[in-house]
């Protein structure tokens, strides 16, 4: 696939198709996240990677400490 980057004011815009944004799982409005890689590539992503790595160390803590959040609920 491949996206053109042109100018719009002072910024520099990528139009996505709506095949990309399908992909994605993502539509107009929705903030991506980019992510470089250690090869120097670039990950355009619908989901921010640290959030929900973030809520997966969330959810172990939770189920670890069950009890301890009911009594406190």
């Amino acid at each position: 696939m491949r996206a053109k980057i042109r100018k719009v004011g002072n910024s520099a815009v990528m139009t996505l198709t709506s095949e990309m944004l399908a992909l994605l799982d993502a539509k107009e409005g929705d903030t991506l996240h980019v992510v470089r890689g250690d090869d120097g590539s670039l990950r355009l992503m619908a989901h921010d990677p640290e959030f929900a790595e973030a809520m997966a160390a969330a959810e172990i803590v939770m189920d670890e400490n069950r009890d301890a959040l009911q009594a406190l609920a």
